[in-house]
């Protein structure tokens, strides 16, 4: 199953529930830090593309300077998903056959950018997490964001109707967590045939 929703959304608690119950989870944020770790390939591409100046002095990536031009400049990002987003792939696609291989009944990916990816296709169920700008927009200001660079986050990423139009499942994630978590329990959980009765 793929999980996604923009910045802000929600999807965080989302995944924090579906984890307690005990599925697997393969995180694309985790993944996206990994393939940029130093010593790692991606990171060496990356500072090819975009020069040393998105490097910290003890040569690990500079995310804050990094971000300041890809979410700046529309080309810019996508020559770093180009080289970012088939590691990342290639790793998730490890790290599910080896929890299937495990026994696992259902896996869950948690993909930011699954309609920029293109990957929609690839899972049997998608679920997005949903939430008004506004309210993904205060959300982020208030986790220390300034309003400009929330925004900009924001409308890097596609709308709330593209993610919609792939989805299995869309959850309102604008209201109380309680209320997301009560969702996933009375919408998600039957679409996964969960192993674990919900709390």
């Amino acid at each position: 199953m793929a999980l996604t929703g923009g910045i802000g959304a929600g999807k965080s608690t989302a995944l924090r529930r579906l984890a307690e119950l005990g599925y697997p989870v393969v995180d694309s944020d985790v993944l996206a830090r990994a393939v940029v770790a130093p010593g790692a390939p991606g990171l060496a591409a990356v500072a090819q593309a975009f020069g040393q100046a998105i490097l910290l002095t003890d040569g690990s990536l500079d995310r804050a300077a990094l971000g300041r031009i890809v979410f700046a400049d529309a080309q810019a990002r996508a020559r770093l998903e180009a080289i970012t987003h088939p590691l990342i792939q290639s790793e998730s696609a490890r790290i599910q056959e080896r929890a299937r291989a495990a026994g696992a009944q259902a896996v869950i990916c948690d993909i930011p950018l699954l309609v920029e990816t293109s990957q929609a296709g690839d899972f049997d169920l998608v679920v997005t997490v949903a939430a008004p700008e506004s309210v993904r927009l205060e959300r982020l200001t208030k986790r220390g964001m300034t309003p400009s660079h929330a925004l900009a986050r924001i409308r890097a990423q596609v709308t709330e109707a593209e993610r919609a139009a792939v989805a299995d499942i869309v959850l309102d994630g604008s209201g109380a967590e309680s209320n997301l978590r009560e969702q996933i329990n009375s919408r998600l959980l039957p679409a996964l045939a969960a192993p674990n009765s919900p709390e």
